[in-house]
């Protein structure tokens, strides 16, 4: 029997996508005894541990071994100016606690006779421990909770540092990028916007620089999703891992929130209930999407414009202890009582296979489009920080399946965008023929066909499994 260990980086998107794939494989192929995730926590997400716990609750297989408090983590300040360095120094400090758990795994298993350590599957954020996995010679697989442009765009940026280096220039110009993989000639104003602070493009350039030393590559893609994105890893590059397309992987259960009260999800769900079919706009950009009250006013008056039924989540800082409501300007919600709805946090999965959800207004988180692709809803791209602008312009542009809002807008910049650009893309959700929507549904379908039996997915799964455990079980 083969036991597989996962390595997470313990943001929320990421523990969710990542648990949902150990779960996955643990029901697939009976050849795996146990998946073990090792986890770490970090000061800007205390409560990962518990929400790993809650995510793994259904699956006995999977256990969770908590690493010990990292000592002399790097200062938080760090995060909030190159989050990407952030990240990964700290990765940096977890390797000898992984080694440690790794050497008890491995020997503990050694000794059982039944059970060996057949891999490690490393979010990708953990890089350097594919030099852990070298040491036990145990193959290494990077995980990717993004699409297959997103991979390319990490093979592209080592090349193109290695090329201009010399002259590097950080600031957003109008360079345009010729990125294998993608069809569309790439802005530079659409690459994460951490590439553009020098600390932290240093790190992607690291990060990036060490792909080719894993064994294999997992995205959280659909090869008819991505099609040119896939036959340009399919031709395998030079010095370059296989890639696996093992998406969607989707979390349709498990996701309620520990901190909400019951009574929340069912105020949002017997409102819903009560809307016409295809009548309502969804609006919501994600945990860490928390706007100010100034451009708060400006999506209450592009509301006020369309006059469309709405929900709309908005985030707050948890810390300030701040009401959505005290947000939003004086009489909107008596304004709004007959056609919306105004909530905190929103039961999303719940929400976007609800009938009476027409589009929405997202910030391009991966997990985020790929629901809305499942549930054949079309989104409008405001995406806001990571690599949700690279998200946007593939939705966008390469693939025509989302409505633009914006592609280049990052959080950090304290940008407005007025109440005319967000009614005018919000208009083009929710009016006329639903040209996109119908476009939408159709990939969704093709999501569902890729994960049954023959599909396209579920023979890149099989492959994966039996490339990693072998036929010696």
């Amino acid at each position: 029997m083969a036991e597989i260990i996962f390595v997470t980086y313990p943001a929320p998107g990421h523990l969710l996508v990542s648990i949902e794939f150990a779960k996955s494989l643990i029901k697939r192929d009976d050849r795996i005894h146990t998946i073990t995730i090792l986890h770490w926590a970090i000061p800007l997400a205390p409560k990962s541990h518990l929400f790993a716990k809650s995510l793994t609750a259904s699956e006995p297989r999977i256990r969770l071994v908590a690493l010990p408090d990292i000592p002399n983590p790097p200062p938080l300040e760090l995060f909030f100016r190159a989050s990407e360095a952030y990240i990964l120094e700290f990765t940096k400090k977890t390797v000898p606690f992984v080694r440690d758990a790794l050497s008890t795994l491995v020997s503990s298993r050694d000794g059982s006779g039944s059970v060996r350590v057949v891999g490690l599957v490393l979010d990708f954020f953990c890089v350097p421990l594919i030099q852990v996995a070298n040491e036990f010679n145990l193959p290494s697989y990077l995980f990717l909770p993004a699409n297959a442009g997103f991979l390319a765009m990490i093979k592209y940026l080592p090349e193109r540092h290695r090329r201009i280096a010399s002259e590097l220039d950080l600031s957003k110009g109008d360079e345009e990028h010729t990125i294998p993989g993608y069809v569309c000639s790439v802005p530079t104003k659409v690459l994460p916007p951490g590439q553009f602070v020098r600390e932290s493009y240093e790190a992607w350039v690291e990060i990036a620089d060490k792909f080719p030393g894993a064994n294999g590559i997992l995205v959280n893609s659909f090869t008819c999703l991505e099609q040119d994105a896939f036959d340009y890893f399919t031709r395998r590059p030079e010095n370059y891992p296989p890639v696996y397309l093992v998406g969607p992987i989707l979390s349709l259960e498990d996701r309620t929130s520990k901190d909400q009260d019951s009574s929340d999800r069912d105020r949002i769900m017997r409102w819903l209930e009560d809307q016409p079919e295809s009548s309502v706009v969804y609006i919501c950009f994600g945990s860490f999407g928390i706007l100010g009250a100034p451009q708060i006013k400006e999506i209450s008056r592009a509301l006020d414009l369309t006059g469309h039924r709405f929900l709309w989540s908005i985030r707050t800082n948890p810390t300030e202890k701040t009401s959505p409501y005290d947000l939003l300007p004086e009489g909107f919600i008596d304004r709004a009582a007959n056609k919306g709805l105004v909530c905190d946090w929103a039961p999303q999965v719940e929400v976007m296979a609800h009938k009476a959800i027409r589009g929405f207004v997202s910030h391009c988180g991966w997990n985020s489009v790929l629901e809305s692709l499942w549930f054949g809803v079309p989104i409008a791209t405001w995406p806001m920080y990571a690599e949700q602008q690279l998200n946007a312009f593939t939705m966008v542009k390469e693939l025509e399946l989302a409505v633009e809002l914006r592609l280049d807008y990052v959080l950090a910049n304290g940008e407005i965008v007025e109440a005319e650009e967000i009614a005018g893309a919000i208009r083009s959700l929710m009016d006329g023929e639903d040209t996109l929507g119908k476009k939408v549904k159709e990939m969704g379908e093709e999501a569902r066909k890729a994960l049954l039996d023959g599909g396209s997915t579920f023979a890149t799964v099989n492959r994966f499994l039996d490339d990693l455990i072998g036929g010696d079980f």
